[in-house]
């Protein structure tokens, strides 16, 4: 087997455990409610939270300023965020402190945000509110996409990147 090879073997390993991880704790229909507090996923939320589109495997996509890709969770529904506990610790919310910015092909008029349970501001898309996943390590990565079928990358219309994610890689 060809170093290449092995090297996909390894990934593909660990995007089924860390995506078999993430169903179990995210596959719930019913929102779990933190004991107490919680909060995102950085010591401090950015004083603004850009979201971009840039370019990958899986066609133009949304990501925050450093390049890492930013999801949808589909049971997410009339705007608020149904992922807390252990669904939060592996899809960390995109917060931000004041409103969120448009970079180059974002539609403004998109962009917006929802209060968490914990009181921190959850950056949202047309409606949806925005997440990491725990599993993406570099910018470009995009492991997360249709975990569970309830997890998408998010086009710059909002809409859910329809793509495997045996086609998901950097870009």
């Amino acid at each position: 087997m060809t170093a290449y090879g092995v090297r996909s073997r390894r990934r593909l390993i660990a995007l089924v455990a860390v995506g078999a991880f993430a169903l179990a704790a995210c596959g719930e229909d019913e929102p779990s409610v933190p004991a107490g507090g919680g909060g995102g996923t950085d010591d401090e939320p950015a004083a603004e939270a850009t979201v971009e589109v840039a370019s990958s495997d899986l066609g133009d996509i949304l990501v925050d300023p450093d390049g890492m890709t930013v999801y949808q969770f589909l049971n997410d529904t009339d705007g608020e965020s149904t992922c807390y506990d252990d669904c939060e610790a592996n899809w960390p919310p995109l917060v931000a402190d004041g409103d969120p910015v448009a970079g180059d092909g974002v539609d403004a008029s998109k962009l917006g945000t929802t209060e968490r349970t914990d009181g921190t501001v959850q950056v949202t898309y047309d409606g949806m509110p925005l997440y990491h996943f725990a599993g993406d390590e570099a910018a470009g990565d995009t492991n997360g996409q249709e975990i569970g079928d309830v997890w998408y990358v998010v086009a710059p219309d909002g809409s859910p990147v329809e793509g495997g994610a045996e086609a998901a890689s950097k870009y």
